[in-house]
């Protein structure tokens, strides 16, 4: 369990929050907006409503004392860049800060966060790998040149095991699971066979992907 403060309580923040709590996390929520912080007192530990970008009223949060910061801060830069800034002055282990553009993500690592969540392009990017192909089912970004996809099994492959397709000596793909009947299984050895309806997880390039399953 770890103690998060969340700052920012918009529809992405609560929905953190609502995640956060799922997970079994402590949180210390905080906006201005008095409604905003009603509304997620079920889903947190404590709640505060109150400015971000004020120094002392931050410093009062003791946010040394949280294992990591998420600043969820949408519709104003401005505070969000500010509160980044500060939460980093104020000792803050981790912060991690959201962005709508490529700029507004240069400023944040540069004046204090640690790391930076840019919804937009990130869900850019799995929506046009998503829906581009017929048979990609998910796709995880890992951020460098190796993802993770969920691939329908082609028909070819009905019958077969892991180790005579050996797509990872042909195309530098590892299949690290198999969806079966609906449920993922990880236990993937080079006898395990495909069966109709199935898909893979497969960590690999898109290229590679594109290649092995023809896309």
């Amino acid at each position: 369990m770890k103690s998060v403060l969340l700052i920012g309580l918009g529809r992405f923040g609560k929905h953190v929050a609502m995640e956060l709590l799922a997970l079994g996390h402590q949180v210390m929520a905080v906006d201005q907006k008095e409604e905003r912080v009603n509304e997620v007192l079920p889903m947190v530990t404590n709640a505060q409503i109150g400015d971000s970008t004020n120094e002392a009223f931050l410093a009062s949060l003791g946010v040394r004392n949280f294992d990591f910061c998420i600043v969820a801060i949408g519709n104003d830069f401005q505070s969000s860049l500010e509160t980044t800034s500060l939460l980093k002055e104020l000792g803050g282990r981790l912060v991690i800060s959201r962005a709508a553009q490529d700029v507004q993500a240069k400023f944040l690592l540069r004046n204090g966060a640690d790391e930076v969540i840019y919804l937009e392009k990130q869900l850019a990017k799995w929506t046009a790998i998503r829906y581009s192909s017929d048979h990609i089912r998910d796709y995880v970004d890992l951020g460098e040149e190796y993802d993770i996809y969920e691939v329908d099994i082609p028909n070819s492959w009905q019958g077969l095991s892991v180790g005579q397709m050996d797509i990872r000596k042909k195309y530098g793909l590892n299949i690290i699971g198999i969806r079966h009947n609906g449920k993922m299984h990880f236990s993937v050895s080079s006898g395990t066979t495909f069966s109709s309806g199935d898909s893979c997880m497969v960590l690999g390039k898109y290229k590679d992907l594109h290649k092995c399953f023809r896309l």
